[in-house]
C-alpha cells in the first residue's frame, strides 16, 4: 500500500493530471470572469482549494473541481518526490539538479504568496498622517468604544464572519450582534423619496430613515461594492449570559459615512462599516504630492509623494521619495506610488505585504545557471568528441 502511494505522488501520470487540470481551471475561470469579475473569479477558482456549487450558496455546498492552491501543492508534492526519489548525485546533473530546485522554489513562491500576501491602498492628503492602510475588496464592521479619552478601544468583525455567522460575540463586547440582514451590494435611498419600495429595515439612527435595495455584485475593475447590513444588538448579562432587550436595529453600510454612536454600560459606542484595516507601528505623513504632465496634454509624464517615515519603535524619522518604479520597502512592506485623485488632492499608494517576493527572483537565477551548466557540459563533451574525432 505504501508502495503504491509513493508510486502514485512521484509518478508521470500525475504531473499530466496536475497540468490539465490547471489548464481546464484556466479556461473555466478566464470565462467565469465575464460574470464575476477578475478578483471574484481569482478567489473562485485560482485563490481556493475547491471550487464549489452552487456559488452564491449560505448552507450546503459541494466541491466539484480542485482550485489553483490545490493543484499547485499536488504539483509541488510531486516535483520534490519524484526528484528525490530518483536523485543521483553526479556532476554531470548538477545542472538538472539546479533547474528542478528552481522550479521547486518558484512553485512554492507562487502558493505562499496567494496564501499569504497582502495588498492594500493607503490614500493621503496633503499634511494627512496614517498608520494604517485599507483594503480595496474586503469590508469590516468596525465596534468602537470610545469611553476612555486617550484611545478607542476598536472591535474589527470581517466581511466573511457578518456572512457566515448570524450571531457574533466577542470578549470586548458585553452585548451580542445579530446579523439580521447582509447585502454583498446594495443601492441606498431615503424612505420618503422611495416610491412603492419595502419598508427601512432598522429602527434605530439614521438607517431607519433609508430604504435598501439589494443588487448584484459589481464585477468591473472600476466599480466598488457597497456592503450594508442590519444587525440587532442584545446586550448580554455578564454574570448569567443571558440575553437583555434589545437597542434596537441598526443599519451599518459604507454609503453612510459618518459612524452611529449609541450608550450602553455608561459607555459610548460607534457602528460603522468601512474597507477593512491594516495597523501598522510605524506612521507615514504626506509632505507633498507632485503630479507632471506632457507638455499640451493631460497625459500623466511623472507623478511622486514625498513622505516623512516616523517608526519610534526603530528610532526612525526620515523623509523619503516615492515615485514611478521608485518604492519604499520597509518592515516587510513595499510602498507603490499607485495613482492619485482627479484634481491631485489626494496621493494613493499600494501597500504589498508579500513574504515570498524574493523566490522568483531566486528561481530564475538558479534555473538561469542549471540550464547554462548543463548545456555547458554537453557542449564541452560534444567538442571534446568532435576534437578527438578529426
Amino acid at each position: 500500500m505504501l508502495r503504491k502511494t509513493v508510486d502514485l505522488i512521484t509518478s508521470l501520470k500525475l504531473t499530466i493530471a496536475c497540468l490539465s487540470a490547471a489548464m481546464a481551471l484556466i479556461f473555466a475561470g478566464t470565462l467565469a470572469q465575464v460574470h464575476l469579475g477578475i478578483h471574484e473569479a481569482q478567489q473562485r477558482y485560482f485563490q481556493s482549494f475547491f471550487v464549489w456549487w452552487p456559488r452564491e450558496s449560505r448552507g450546503f455546498k459541494m466541491p466539484i473541481f480542485p482550485g489553483g492552491h490545490l493543484i499547485g501543492a499536488v504539483l509541488l508534492i510531486n516535483l520534490i518526490a519524484a526528484h528525490a526519489r530518483r536523485f543521483r548525485w553526479a556532476w554531470k546533473k548538477l545542472g538538472i539538479h539546479l533547474t528542478h530546485a528552481g522550479l521547486i522554489i518558484m512553485l512554492a513562491g507562487g502558493l505562499f504568496t496567494d496564501l499569504f500576501a497582502v495588498e492594500s491602498h493607503m490614500r493621503l492628503t496633503n499634511g494627512e498622517t496614517k498608520n494604517y492602510s485599507e483594503d480595496t475588496r474586503l469590508d469590516e464592521l468596525a465596534v468602537i468604544d470610545t469611553s476612555n479619552p486617550e484611545f478607542d478601544q476598536v472591535t474589527a468583525i470581517p466581511e466573511s464572519v457578518l456572512r457566515h455567522k448570524r450571531i457574533i460575540e466577542h470578549p470586548s463586547l458585553p452585548f451580542q450582534i445579530v446579523v439580521k440582514h447582509l447585502f454583498p451590494n446594495a443601492r441606498l435611498q431615503m424612505a420618503d423619496e422611495a416610491v412603492g419600495g419595502a419598508p427601512p429595515l432598522a429602527n434605530r439612527g439614521v438607517g431607519a430613515q433609508v430604504i435598501v435595495q439589494s443588487l448584484p455584485r459589481a464585477t468591473g475593475t472600476d466599480e466598488q461594492n457597497i456592503v450594508t447590513a442590519a444587525i440587532e444588538i442584545v446586550p448580554v448579562d455578564l454574570a448569567t449570559g443571558a440575553t437583555q432587550e434589545s437597542l434596537g436595529t441598526w443599519l451599518v453600510s459604507d454609503a453612510l459615512g459618518a459612524p452611529q454612536t449609541f450608550s450602553w454600560m455608561n459607555r459610548t459606542w460607534q457602528l460603522t462599516m468601512r474597507p477593512a484595516r491594516y495597523y501598522k507601528p510605524y506612521s507615514v505623513t504626506l509632505q507633498k504630492f507632485t503630479h507632471e504632465r506632457y507638455a499640451g496634454t493631460e497625459i500623466p509624464k511623472n507623478f511622486a509623494s514625498q513622505i516623512a517615515l516616523i517608526d519610534p519603535e526603530r528610532s526612525t524619522n526620515r523623509d523619503v521619495l516615492i515615485y514611478m518604479n521608485h518604492p519604499l520597502r520597509y518592515r516587510g512592506e513595499t510602498f507603490y506610488q499607485a495613482g492619485f485623485q482627479k484634481d491631485d488632492s489626494a496621493s494613493i499608494l499600494q501597500v504589498v505585504h508579500n513574504p515570498s517576493f524574493i523566490a522568483p527572483y531566486v528561481a530564475c537565477v538558479i534555473v538561469a545557471a542549471g540550464l547554462l551548466v548543463q548545456f555547458g557540459y554537453h557542449l564541452v563533451g560534444f567538442a571534446r568528441k568532435r576534437t578527438a574525432a578529426t
